[in-house]
């Protein structure tokens, strides 16, 4: 169970951020009106936050294990260098860090897809889409947790919500000064 959770967590993790960070980047260069420019932008940012999280999931998963690992060898008084151990943990940090960035970008790509598929209303549907994918991952993320689903889906879809009614409100004001 364990492991289904810190799996579930870098999904949620990497499909929140790729929702979120991508939902703002279209939400503010859909003012621009250049579907062009709202797709190049969204899919940098979708590339970039892909592997931004991949890297820092390497790089802190790594940290937390292999000094789990470093600790483990004190009272066996031994290295545990070159052992299933060590290949258990090093493989479980690279497993971590595809899974982070795998759902990064392909929770990037739930915003982008209106531009990319439709010719009117890309950025409500794409608002739309993301608010309930975020509702869908807070409901499974308190299902895994075993905690109030419902309460995590309105949570995860607020968030959604605010970034988007945000970003918006800002970018609008901006293009207006």
């Amino acid at each position: 169970m364990e492991d289904e959770i810190e799996r579930s967590r870098y999904i949620i993790l990497g499909s929140t951020s790729g929702i979120l960070v991508i939902l703002g980047v279209v939400t503010g260069a859909s003012v621009s009106g250049d579907i062009t420019f709202i797709i190049n932008a969204a899919l940098a940012g979708a590339v970039a936050l892909a592997l931004a999280n991949g890297i820092g999931s390497f790089i802190t998963v790594g940290d937390i294990e292999l000094g789990k690992l470093s600790r483990l060898e004190k009272p066996l008084m031994r290295s545990l260098d070159n052992t299933k151990i060590e290949q258990l943990t090093k493989r479980k940090i690279r497993a971590q860090s595809l899974i982070h960035t795998a759902a990064s970008f392909i929770g990037s790509m739930l915003p982008i897809l209106p531009f990319m598929l439709l010719d009117s209303q890309q950025l409500e549907i794409s608002i739309g889409m993301s608010i309930a994918a975020l509702a869908v991952l807070g409901l499974y993320w308190g299902r895994i947790m075993e905690q109030n689903m419902l309460l995590h889906s309105i949570r995860m879809a607020g968030l959604g919500a605010v970034i988007a009614l945000t970003v918006n409100l800002l970018f609008r004001h901006i293009q207006m000064t």
